[in-house]
């Protein structure tokens, strides 16, 4: 059996939490990864979720969006939710510009082509907007993906897996910023990476065997 534990950067606000778990666990084949897992967290917070290949880390974040049922507890969502999966989710046959134009509409968030442009020069793939997907580097597929967070938007809560995968040293700065502005814009952030981050105020969550 896996429990949680949190680390806090700061003493949590008495604000409503962008997002709430209350004894929270999950069950993979027949084996429970972690249980009794309270997490709250606030609007402004980045929250980093660690742990072991196989602790449950991917399964965490799917129920966190929806995509999933907890074997114990529930969850309260105090913001609307964002979740980017480890895959880029492009389409290969789509141009760049395309293939972000459809995930937007297929997210309910549907933008003009001037935004979209500007999400993808903040991401510095707009040079890249009429390649065909299947001939990007799996860097611009991650910055063309990641591109949809640069989108002007209300505070969300973004529920990001593996999101610095692929990214050079520029990108991973691009989207540290980026989480950064959004959670000081009253977002919030929560996410994997097997890379290490850097982040003022980063709160993490540890996924680790009962005990540790």
């Amino acid at each position: 059996m896996v429990t949680g534990t949190s680390t806090d950067a700061h003493t949590p606000s008495a604000a409503t939490p962008a997002l709430h778990t209350h004894n929270l666990g999950c069950q993979r084949g027949g084996r429970l990864l972690f249980s009794r897992l309270n997490l709250a967290v606030q609007p402004g917070q980045a929250w980093w979720v660690r742990g072991p290949n196989g602790r449950g880390k991917t399964s965490l974040l799917r129920l966190l969006a929806g995509l999933s049922r907890p074997a114990e507890g529930h969850i309260d969502r105090g913001l609307p939710l964002v979740f980017m999966g480890h895959q880029h989710a492009l389409k290969d046959d789509m141009s760049a510009l395309e293939a972000l134009q459809f995930l937007t509409r297929l997210h309910s968030e549907p933008s003009e082509d001037d935004a979209l442009l500007q999400a993808m020069t903040r991401l510095g793939v707009a040079h890249r907007r009429k390649a065909m997907v299947r001939t990007l580097s799996q860097g611009q597929r991650r910055r063309v993906a990641l591109s949809r967070l640069a989108l002007p938007a209300a505070p969300r809560t973004w529920i990001l897996d593996e999101p610095f995968d692929a990214l050079d040293d520029e990108g991973v700065a691009t989207l540290n910023t980026l989480i950064q502005q959004h959670c000081a814009g009253g977002g919030a952030a929560v996410f994997t990476s097997h890379q290490e981050v850097h982040m003022p105020g980063m709160h993490t969550l540890w996924l680790e065997a009962a005990g540790a």
